[in-house]
């Protein structure tokens, strides 16, 4: 999965502005206590992020 693409799902499921709140604060277990800008930084891939962000919040599977 390409960053943007991973950037448009966070956008579609959270908004603008609460996907950027997110992602610079929201620290994730599953990524290592990590935010997603940091897993991101650190070369995690953005679908394993992307599935991390969807169990957090537990997106429903129809738009995993």
């Amino acid at each position: 999965m390409r960053i943007t693409v991973f950037r448009r799902l966070m956008a579609d499921e959270f908004g603008g502005t609460r996907a950027e709140m997110l992602a610079k604060d929201h620290v994730l277990s599953g990524l290592g206590g990590r935010t997603v800008e940091q897993a991101l930084a650190a070369g995690v891939s953005a679908k394993e992020i992307w599935r991390q962000v969807c169990q957090e919040f537990d997106v429903p599977a129809e738009r995993r």
